[in-house]
């Protein structure tokens, strides 16, 4: 009897294909390759016809080289740290897409020399903050701290109020990091209370920096008393605000919400803030402030390591000088707009046959952003076993359970995508 595995044809042949060689092109040789060698297995264990291996290899091919999924983010949370936080607006996205080649990212075109590495950037920061001398752009939020505690307080002490030692997502600890760059704390007040009179008995000679950290994720309510950045001003010792979120300018959707002119103007002498939450833009750590200290921080040997890329610096650009971003946008949606939405949206899915309700709803700002904030806003509610199908289904769709309910919440869904997200509901359905 003859030997059916015979019939599989081999490799070369297999790539050689016009439609896999085309397959080649876009997804490179080595991933093609190793579909291809996993379909030929699956004919020699008899699980497929080895005339169907090159039809099988162009259906079990990716559509890209990334496994990164974009994914609809019907959460109700904004700023998604499991989704990449902030989505970045279309000028963010084009500037990406043309510093992705070659660019003059530190090139002096009209000298032909070379220039000031995201001199454009590092304007736009300044411009967008008139209270700040000067600015630098680091990788991420921690590493713009880690950097102004190396570069300022090795060796030397933080003093930091005990209610502000605190912990974020994934388990990581602010008062770690800073500890890890070789400076001591110097812990004042209480968990609840600190008075200015704490943070100017621990001040001395070793003293690198007084730390004003904002609880990001959390809130302490009732018996309490802080020092705002004003107060702080008038302490013998340089003064450095982490406000985390990323607000430049005041945001009337968030009051309570620090942001880094008022905080400059009210006396800091360096603010720290992350770019990815509400200023809506590409992940990096911002620092500003001073120019003095600015200077001493990009001169560091350590600022090498945590330099940012020409993509970030280039989104992060058009993301500051561009019209408002996907976050802002959703900060400012009007709730009457999101739950008409949600009732059309509803009424679609009913007349299909599926148990569909508008509702209204409360989203927040999330990313570490204006904790205890609640926003208005729509969703449609399913029964809870969509979630799941939603999840799984092509785009995936990740909803909030809430009472036994699966709600799709609008706001953080553009609106162009509602059509997409009927499509996914009746799919899951």
């Amino acid at each position: 009897m003859r030997d059916p595995r015979r019939d599989v044809p081999g490799t070369d042949r297999v790539l050689a294909d016009p439609a896999i060689a085309a397959a080649i092109e876009n997804l490179g040789h080595r991933l093609v390759k190793r579909t291809a060698q996993q379909v030929q297995q699956r004919a020699r264990d008899g699980e497929l016809d080895p005339s169907r291996v090159v039809a099988e290899t162009l259906a079990a091919l990716p559509d890209s080289p990334s496994s990164v999924r974009a994914v609809v983010n019907a959460t109700g949370v904004l700023l998604h740290t499991n989704l990449g936080r902030a989505p970045l607006s279309d000028p963010a996205r084009d500037a990406l897409l043309r510093a992705a080649g070659t660019t003059d990212v530190e090139l002096d075109l009209h000298t032909g020399k070379r220039g000031t590495r995201g001199a454009a950037t590092i304007a736009a920061l300044r411009e967008a903050v008139p209270a700040a001398e000067a600015a630098h752009v680091v990788n991420n939020g921690a590493a713009a701290l880690a950097l102004a505690a190396t570069a300022l307080a090795a060796g030397g002490e933080i003093v930091l109020a005990r209610g502000e030692l605190v912990e974020i997502g994934d388990g990581f600890r602010i008062p770690d990091l800073l500890t890890s760059t070789g400076a001591r704390l110097r812990e004042v007040g209480t968990t609840n209370r600190v008075r200015l009179d704490d943070y100017r008995a621990a001040l001395g000679e070793q003293t690198g920096f007084v730390l004003k950290v904002h609880p990001s994720n959390f809130v302490i309510s009732g018996f309490t008393a802080a020092v705002p950045a004003a107060s702080l001003r008038e302490l013998d010792a340089p003064v450095v605000v982490d406000i985390g979120s990323g607000l430049l300018e005041p945001d009337s959707a968030l009051p309570d919400e620090p942001d880094a002119h008022t905080a400059l103007a009210d006396g800091a002498d360096l603010v720290i803030a992350s770019g990815d939450k509400l200023l809506g833009g590409p992940q990096c750590g911002l620092l500003l402030g001073r120019a003095q200290l600015i200077e001493r921080l990009r001169k560091h040997p350590l600022a090498r390591a945590l330099r940012v890329d020409k993509l970030t610096l280039a989104a992060l650009e058009a993301t500051v000088r561009g019209p408002r971003p996907p976050t802002a946008r959703a900060l400012h949606a009007d709730p009457a707009r999101l739950l008409r939405r949600a009732r059309a949206l509803a009424e679609q899915l009913t007349a299909a046959g599926l148990p569909a309700t508008a509702v209204e709803s409360e989203a927040t700002a999330g990313g570490g952003g204006a904790p205890g904030a609640l926003l208005p806003s729509a969703a449609v509610a399913l029964p809870e076993r969509f979630a799941k199908h939603l999840r799984l289904g092509d785009p995936p769709v990740l909803a909030r359970l809430e009472r036994d309910r699966c709600l799709l919440d609008l706001a953080a869904v553009p609106e162009e995508c509602d059509e997409t997200l009927r499509r996914a509901a009746l799919a899951a359905g």
